[in-house]
């Protein structure tokens, strides 16, 4: 059986959809969920925002190795669900029955901290409504 897919969307690919990739596989991981995440953009920037890899760091995370891309037709169709932060997906050519949106999270530039708990927040309630 394949994992299945979680795509994790910001404009950026630099820092909402990488905190919530690496949360929601963390969480995955821990819980013996078969999951792959995976965080893309729709215009990304040329590294993950160094504040956000440094945050993870601290969480015992490491994002050194990622880099913002962006997003693919294949990977948009492929996707069990896409969850959206902040992102306009009308070019994208996506069903809104497979989009979650998480458009409450507040830029990481402006306040990391709440930026990551309201993404940390979601990630948890999205993995048990997944499965109640």
């Amino acid at each position: 059986m394949m994992k299945r897919t979680i795509l994790f969307l910001c404009p950026h690919s630099a820092a909402k959809s990488v905190m919530a990739a690496a949360y929601f596989q963390q969480l995955a991981d821990q819980q013996g969920l078969d999951f792959q995440a995976d965080a893309a953009g729709t215009d990304p920037d040329a590294q993950v925002a160094p504040a956000v890899a440094a945050l993870l760091k601290g969480e015992g995370i490491d994002v050194s190795g990622q880099r913002p891309r962006r997003v693919t037709d294949a990977e948009l169709a492929e996707a069990d669900t896409i969850v959206s932060l902040g992102c306009a997906l009308a070019d994208l050519n996506v069903p809104e029955s497979r989009v979650i949106r998480w458009d409450d999270v507040p830029p990481p530039s402006q306040d990391l901290y709440r930026a990551r708990q309201i993404i940390h927040d979601h990630v948890e309630e999205f993995i048990a409504s997944y499965f109640s």
